[in-house]
């Protein structure tokens, strides 16, 4: 595919295919997406019909992979500067016939300045070998004529071939006139060649193509380099032997080592030993994280120190590295809501460009202009336009913006989910697991008089010991940590609703609600009153007592995350509207809420309700939700947009339409931010492609020349178009330079965007 009009009509043969529910063709990519239940082969069929091909992805045939894409540009960019280099030598010297002697007077051998016929026929030769170097534009651009699809190759053949066969006709003309030995009239037909316009056409394209080439290879860089970090080998132990096998071979189950420096195979568990690894290739995260026996590790990532055994769990493309490159690989396969209309008018953008040029002949020659004039007004208008401005406008952007997004650890699943989060204008975060950490803290300890915190904890955590309550892990967490000796409690009882009870050295040991204590000790009221105030606070009070005295009360909390407060108050900056959703009970839910910083709580939700709230919010404006359970699946579907905290449940991850893989709450407004950003820069990319034609073609048929004088010399407006598509792929690029946190929170060591700038 060539051009926007390429893939319009790729899109369109795909489409005529019954079982075909909807088709997406990316011209950057050479990708198309299908979804229905038609047979890959009538799709293909139906494809090589319209006079293009296709193969099913991944197929062993070519290897059809993302590697093989990327040798498949390289390929591209080294054909195309050949091509370049032997036009330019041809056009060098074509050009110094044509304009160097004729305008300046430079020197030629006397057989060509003995003849103006003979220098009229060096002409054809030089322009002649041009368009043999270039015969892929006219071999492209007619057959898309005859299947009645004209593309960006058709304008170029009809605006290069209609200067040579003008040029053609007047070397006829001039040969006929020297022979009956009129050279005077020879040497005036000498200015209506236009050999070098019709060579120059064709090498200023190949150089905008292979600027384009260059500059799309860099588009995919960020894809690129995610595959490149996929390890070829591993170490595998097979029978109690080291042996080191390609990548491929690995298994499930397998037990894989991993010494320092070396990089990690696949997903897997340690059993052995203990490191820190660095994840920033997977994350953005540039501190290693220590890991011990039981943890998890992911391919791709390096083991910075420390000799480590561990199980594969799993590999080749059901690795983490793997769904990262598939899920931007999918989101730049698809298509934004805001390139349908760019795709509407490419799809007719071609033909009415032809028609336009056949008008401006007929208009020129039908008021009295010479056949000469005429002719380079209607190759100007074809040679001008610029479907692939159109074509690239949106996915260059989506490409490098899902990019930007991967190398930061936010993952857009579709072009539509990038473009659908920079317009959200309220935020709905889930509670537990993504405000909050989702891990019951023990956050105060307050022992009743004559008894100590050591004295406290060692009863709690013998008793929680015997408990699988979150709140007693969080009790056992903290008495570990302390290191409280681990006591045993016999004749251990669970009273459900109520707490725990138990023997501790002879004496009757319990645990549990206010309710349930009282009736065993007395419970002072210093201790009620603290208990009523750390409830306000929305934490959860735990009593304990022993042998029929109070002991004190142990405080649990979920307790947000480091960086929610600084996030959420960065979502409000942004003029987000910020709004909490949990299943808690109201005073719990408000004091979190009061701590976040959030604009409005809603409490006491079931996952339905939770629903139900998003469709009262979606009323407002654009809604985002932002979840990690199951609880949250079904309101990050009801969500314009879905964002799950990349460590939550697999659901949440599949129902959601943004991954955030470092499980952060401040990837929030960076995704927001970085969308708008992408947003920003496709609307400057069809602002661009749009105005560019809209301005471009008139003043190329010479709309203008009656007014101001402006006359458009082919030659320019084949630089123009050039230009063209190379600009918009450039300014897409820009979006590897954006900052999308504020100063202070860095991604690979680039300093991010100021709070100024982040509030435009």
């Amino acid at each position: 595919m060539s051009c926007a009009a390429c893939s319009s009509r790729v899109e369109r043969a795909a489409r005529s295919v019954e079982g075909v529910t909807d088709c997406s063709v990316n011209l950057l990519t050479g990708d198309m997406s299908i979804k229905g239940d038609a047979d890959p082969e009538s799709i293909i069929a139906a494809v090589k019909h319209a006079g293009y091909s296709a193969e099913l992805y991944g197929c062993e045939k070519k290897g059809n992979s993302e590697s093989s894409k990327g040798t498949e540009v390289d390929g591209i960019v080294r054909s195309l500067t050949v091509r370049l280099a032997w036009s330019v030598v041809f056009t060098l010297i074509l050009m110094y016939i044509s304009m160097g002697h004729m305008m300046w007077n430079w020197p030629l051998p006397k057989f060509l300045t003995s003849s103006h016929t003979a220098m009229g026929l060096a002409q054809f030769i030089l322009a002649g070998a041009v368009l043999v170097i270039g015969q892929h534009f006219f071999i492209s651009g007619v057959r898309a004529a005859i299947r009645l699809s004209p593309n960006m190759d058709t304008l170029v053949s009809l605006g290069s071939g209609a200067s040579f066969a003008y040029s053609t006709y007047i070397l006829f003309r001039m040969s006929i006139a020297e022979s009956a030995g009129n050279s005077g009239a020879a040497m005036e037909l000498m200015h209506d060649l236009y050999f070098e316009s019709a060579a120059m056409i064709l090498a200023l394209i190949t150089i905008g193509k292979l600027l384009e080439a260059r500059a799309k290879g860099r588009t995919t860089d960020s894809l690129r380099g995610l595959m490149n970090l996929a390890p070829k080998t591993a170490v595998i132990i097979r029978d109690g032997i080291e042996a080191e096998l390609p990548i491929e071979n690995v298994r499930p189950g397998d037990i894989f080592v991993v010494r320092p420096g070396g990089s990690i195979p696949a997903d897997g568990v340690i059993c052995e030993g203990s490191c820190a690894v660095d994840e920033s290739s997977l994350t953005g995260e540039s501190v290693p994280i220590d890991k011990a026996p039981g943890d998890t590790v992911s391919a791709a990532t390096i083991n910075v120190s420390g000799f480590i055994k561990c199980r594969a769990t799993q590999v080749g493309e059901d690795t983490t590295l793997s769904q990262i490159i598939r899920m931007v690989s999918d989101a730049n396969a698809t298509k934004a809501p805001i390139s349908k209309a760019a795709d509407r008018v490419s799809g007719i953008f071609t033909p009415a460009v032809m028609l336009i040029s056949a008008v401006t002949l007929a208009v020129w020659l039908a008021v009295g202009k010479e056949v000469g004039f005429a002719v380079e007004r209607a190759i100007s208008v074809l040679v001008i336009s610029c479907p692939c401005a159109l074509g690239l406008a949106t996915p260059v952007a989506i490409m490098v913006g899902s990019g930007v997004g991967a190398r930061n650890g936010i993952l857009f699943k579709t072009a539509a989910s990038l473009e659908a989060a920079g317009k959200v204008s309220i935020i709905a975060l889930d509670k537990t697991g993504t405000i909050t950490t989702g891990r019951p803290t023990v956050t105060d300890i307050v022992p009743a008089a004559e008894h100590s915190e050591e004295e406290l904890l060692t009863v709690a955590y013998a008793l929680e010991i015997g408990s699988e309550h979150p709140l007693g892990a969080a009790i056992i967490r903290c008495a570990e940590e302390r290191g409280i000796s681990k006591r045993q409690v016999s004749d251990f009882e669970v009273l459900t609703g109520c707490g725990l009870r138990g023997t501790l050295e002879e004496a009757e040991v319990c645990g549990g609600k206010a309710e349930y204590i009282s009736t065993v000790a007395e419970i002072p009221s210093d201790i009620t009153d603290a208990a009523n105030r750390l409830a306000d606070d929305g934490k959860t009070p735990l009593y304990f007592s022993s042998g029929g005295s109070l002991l004190g009360i142990c405080a649990v909390s979920d307790i947000i995350k480091d960086d929610s407060r600084e996030a959420i108050d960065e979502m409000k900056r942004m003029g987000l509207e910020v709004v909490m959703l949990t299943g808690d009970n109201e005073r719990t839910a408000s004091s979190i809420g009061r701590e976040a910083g959030v604009d409005r709580v809603v409490a006491g939700v079931l996952p339905d309700g939770k629903a139900k709230v998003i469709e009262e919010l979606k009323t407002r404006g654009a809604v985002a939700m932002v979840g990690d359970g199951i609880n949250d699946a079904p309101s990050l579907v009801t969500a314009d947009t879905g964002i799950a905290i990349g460590a939550g449940v697999d659901i949440a991850i599949d129902s959601a339409d943004v991954v955030l893989m470092k499980s952060r709450l401040s990837d929030v407004p960076a995704a927001i931010r970085l969308s708008r950003a992408t947003l920003r820069n496709i609307y400057e990319n069809l602002f661009w492609a749009f105005i560019y034609n809209i301005c471009g073609i008139p003043l190329a048929a010479g709309v203008f020349i009656a007014s101001f004088g402006w006359r458009l010399n082919p030659m320019f407006g084949a630089a123009a178009m050039s230009l063209s598509s190379f600009c918009v792929v450039m300014n897409a690029l820009r979006l590897n330079l954006c900052r999308i946190r504020p100063i202070g929170k860095c991604t690979h060591g680039i300093p991010t965007e100021s709070e100024k700038n982040s509030k435009e």
